[in-house]
């Protein structure tokens, strides 16, 4: 971005008359203050201005140390969770990387309103939501303060305008390696980053017009926006997560500081519209980065997006879908038991298989020794049945009580669901929580020593997390092998918005030795059978470009039938407005030819039954 495509980007436009300002409800923050920093230089006025405090870097200058006299307009008010007001110095200087607006904490309600003049003193420090060993970037504020106001009713300066003329096309800069890749030193390049640009903006008022919805609404009263539509479209409406390198810097998280009891938040899905203008300070915290504190709020217009429906198998084809279920347990609702048995029955077509995850067992999250999940499975079956689909079996191996990760006491484990009018289960014994499951050739053709079994539930690579589960059907004579997955989540890993660029994601190490382990597994069976027709499939926790599914497919042992899609429809999940692959399914040589089908129905909207779409493959053994 130019210079004066820069200056462009702070363009000030009329100031539309503000509401009254409240709160929205929402869980308190913890954090850190930082200590000033041995460089620290004191402020050489009595009366630093906002710029001066704020600096040209992610960290203030006077952090730790006392000012005094620092005036603004209040520009928002926030009495819930970190409570405080946002003040703006009017005067502007002629520098794009210093911001003019800082956040002012006061633990209790403020007694300030928009449009006071006010002087602040206090203890300027950087707070880190979450902590400092979150990876957040931090937030400058003043703390302690002693606030005088000085008259009422001020006109705010003019927000600044964020569309996408005004956003970087390149996300963050790398880190300084000297410092852990820390970026919290560099000089702010807001021409160049986008993340540079939004933290010079911290603490001001900016405004967003006609915004397209990235990310739909949530029950944190949030929703993301994307000020460059155009860039990685989805089908529905969406921006796609690319690649590591294509983070969709126009991307924006909203919240309202409107309380809910007084204006409820908008429901919202992604292809809606945030009509109008929605304007206030540019926040940031630790569930989403850079956070436009709503002060006037658009409204949402439908794009019209609707669940998909896909088609149904046809006559000698075997349709094998999974499905994430998020949690699901007999103390759920008859309603989300229901929804997820119509999606089975009807969006997906009442497939043959059905590979399921997050399946708890019979107590939830009740954490007292429970691990069957007989009842779980029975609810769901006959919602199933009663939502006009087969009458499913299914075959599932209890695990160790709290030894597969997920929400503590719900023990979720993969589960195999199948229409016995279609597909016949082989049963073989032996497969328990902690005895793996083998390959043997017989009569030239493979077979598992277990059915169901799980493959190598002793390695290390599934420690604290859900073992893969591997059975043998028979469709229309013959024989193939389906291992249903849930590899390791991605908690621990770095923020894409945080303060160490390129952000690190130390969980993908365990992933990585879990595909091995898979993809050696599929070895064995090929050695035994070259022909034999595998699917494996499940919930992969990682993206189709990831080192993860090279270590899947490698050697060419399996393909992954995402790349079977035209690019706008390579999503099941999304995640702070980035439409990405977590969930996958792939295919032995043998499966030739195919129909993929990733059945939206979830991921893009307010009103979920699960946070995944679920997907199915059809193809003729």
């Amino acid at each position: 971005m130019s210079a004066a495509q820069s200056a462009a980007a702070r363009r000030f436009r009329p100031h539309r008359r503000s509401v009254a300002v409240g709160a929205l409800v929402a869980a308190g923050l913890c954090g850190t203050l930082l200590a000033p920093p041995a460089s620290s230089a004191a402020g050489t006025a009595d009366a630093p201005r906002v710029r001066d405090i704020q600096g040209s870097t992610r960290l203030s200058p006077y952090a730790g140390q006392q000012v005094t006299n620092v005036s603004g307009i209040v520009t928002g008010v926030r009495a819930y969770g970190s409570r405080g007001f946002w003040i703006q110095d009017p005067r502007a200087d002629g520098s794009t990387a210093t911001s003019e607006g800082i956040f002012v904490f006061t633990s209790s309600t403020p007694r300030v309103a928009v449009g006071d003049d006010v002087l602040v003193s206090g203890t300027v420090g950087e707070y880190y939501y979450g902590g400092a060993a979150s990876g957040n970037q931090s937030v400058t504020q003043i703390t302690r303060p002693t606030v005088t106001v000085r008259s009422s009713g001020n006109a705010l300066p003019a927000p600044v305008v964020l569309d996408a003329d005004a956003v970087p096309r390149r996300y963050a800069p790398d880190g300084d390696p000297a410092a852990g890749n820390s970026v919290e030193g560099l000089q702010l390049a807001p021409d160049v980053y986008a993340l540079d640009l939004y933290e010079s903006l911290e603490g001001m008022n900016v405004e967003i017009r006609d915004a397209a919805v990235a990310g739909p609404s949530t029950s944190f009263h949030e929703l993301w926006v994307t000020l460059e539509p155009e860039r990685n479209p989805t089908a529905g409406g969406g921006t796609r997560y690319a690649s590591y390198t294509a983070q969709n810097p126009g991307r924006l998280k909203v919240e309202s500081l409107v309380p809910v009891a007084q204006e409820p938040f908008p429901a919202a899905n992604v292809g809606d519209v945030l009509t109008g203008p929605t304007s206030g300070p540019l926040d940031y915290d630790e569930f989403g980065g850079y956070v436009l504190a709503a002060r006037d709020l658009g409204e949402v217009a439908p794009g019209g997006l609707e669940p998909e429906t896909t088609r149904a198998q046809r006559e000698g084809e075997l349709a094998v879908a999974t499905y994430n279920v998020e949690n699901l347990h007999p103390g759920d609702s008859q309603e989300k038991f229901d929804r997820l048995a119509a999606a089975v029955a009807d969006n997906l077509a009442s497939p043959d298989i059905v590979a399921l995850e997050e399946i708890q067992d019979n107590s939830g999250s009740t954490d007292d020794g429970t691990v069957a999940a007989d009842q779980t499975l029975q609810r769901f079956t006959d919602a199933i049945v009663a939502a006009g689909g087969p009458r499913y079996e299914w075959r599932a191996i209890d695990p160790e009580d709290g030894e597969d990760g997920g929400q503590p006491g719900g023990n979720i484990r993969n589960v195999f669901l199948f229409n016995p009018e279609r597909v016949s289960f082989t049963d073989r014994a032996g497969g328990d929580a902690t005895s793996a499951t083998g390959v043997v050739k017989e009569r030239g053709r493979a077979r598992l020593t277990a059915s169901p079994g799980r493959i190598a539930p002793a390695d290390e690579a599934w420690q604290d997390s859900r073992k893969p589960l591997a059975a043998e059907f028979t469709f229309q004579g013959e024989t193939v092998f389906v291992i249903a997955n849930h590899f390791t989540s991605k908690g621990g890993d770095q923020p894409l918005y945080g303060r160490f660029q390129p952000p690190a994601r130390p969980s993908e190490d365990q992933r990585l030795r879990q595909a091995q382990v898979v993809n050696d597994f599929v070895r064995d069976i090929l050695a035994a059978q070259r022909t034999a027709r595998v699917v494996v499939l499940g919930d992969i926790n990682d993206f189709e470009f990831s080192a993860t599914t090279e270590a899947l497919t490698a050697g060419g042992v399996l393909e992954s039938a995402v790349h079977s899609l035209p690019r706008d429809e390579r999503y099941t999940y999304v995640f702070q407005g980035n439409s990405q692959v977590l969930d996958q399914t792939l295919v032995s040589p043998a499966i030739r030819r195919y129909d993929y089908d990733i059945v939206h129905i979830n991921a893009e909207f307010a009103d979920q039954a699960s946070d995944h779409d679920p997907q199915v493959l059809r193809f003729r053994p």
